[in-house]
């Protein structure tokens, strides 16, 4: 059985209110952590940014045994580009496409756009527990793509076709599926990042193994602080398409991801203090795109 396991996307988030209305009424997850942050991450978690920036996570349980979502809301800025590199993450539950009806986001089929414009496919496959499933990515080179997630991430493969291929770590985690797509992948501004933990004695290993492979390393090794809690050890890498993945030491990481029953006051309270779009109103600008 692998030691690592899916943990969560990051999505970069332009409206904050509206995007905690969505994950809330429309998909009917809870906030299961936040913080503030007063210049950028040195990991770069909310984008090549350096200014005041807030991470919440976002999901239908803990992280021990759940894949959630982490939204990262930079203050200067009100919306990101979309690329196609990212396709859609697939949430099995009964009620996500009435409630996101009922709650006024565009709904197409199955599937319902957050309101950056991120696709969530809904199934309904009987099971009474809400969870997220599948991550879905588009890629170049499946063959290349694939190699690069088993071998060197590695996912184990199965459900493969022409153009598909879904991998996961253990039955029951959250699935990786990548998609070949006939065009080059552009990540734009919005591009997000898959996060895997790992015992933290196998990351110097990825490391050296990703420089040996001369794969693509964004962030050497590096601790991240978290104030009042767990130091975590990480390393960044971009697959042949430049998707990011964050491998983070697994000890440490249990302890930062512990649910805070107080996450989804502290968002409500930042959101509520967050004067930036009237002060954009009053000067009579547009908060920036990215």
């Amino acid at each position: 059985m692998s030691t690592r396991r899916a943990l969560h996307f990051v999505f970069k988030i332009g409206n904050r209110s509206e995007n905690a209305r969505f994950f809330r009424k429309a998909l009917g997850m809870k906030f299961l952590r936040h913080e503030e942050f007063e210049e950028g991450c040195k990991a770069s978690c909310n984008g090549p940014y350096d200014g005041k920036w807030s991470k919440s996570m976002v999901g239908y349980g803990p992280e021990d045994d759940n894949f959630v979502m982490e939204l990262t809301y930079n203050y200067g800025i009100g919306s990101y580009k979309l690329g196609n590199d990212f396709m859609a993450i697939t949430i099995s539950s009964e009620t996500a496409l009435k409630n996101s009806k009922d709650a006024g986001f565009h709904v197409e089929n199955n599937t319902v756009k957050s309101p950056d414009g991120y696709n969530f496919t809904i199934i309904d496959n009987g099971s009474k527990t809400d969870k997220v499933s599948k991550v879905t990515l588009a890629c170049s080179d499946l063959k290349k793509s694939t190699d690069f997630w088993t071998r060197l991430c590695g996912m184990t493969s199965f459900g493969s076709c022409d153009k598909s291929v879904e991998m996961h770590y253990a039955k029951g985690q959250c699935h990786l599926e990548l998609k070949q797509i006939e065009e080059p992948i552009d990540r734009a501004t919005a591009f997000g990042r898959f996060a895997i933990s790992c015992p933290s004695s196998e990351l110097k290993g990825i490391s050296d193994l990703m420089t040996g492979e001369n794969q693509t390393i964004l962030t050497p090794l590096v601790s991240l602080d978290t104030p009042g809690k767990a130091t975590v050890q990480v390393i960044i890498v971009a697959d042949p398409d430049g998707h990011e993945i964050c491998f983070v030491g697994d000890e440490a990481f249990r302890e930062l991801s512990q649910v805070d029953p107080k996450a989804g006051g502290l968002l409500d309270e930042a959101m509520a203090a967050d004067k930036s779009d009237e002060w954009f109103a009053k000067k009579g600008k547009s908060k920036a795109s990215a």
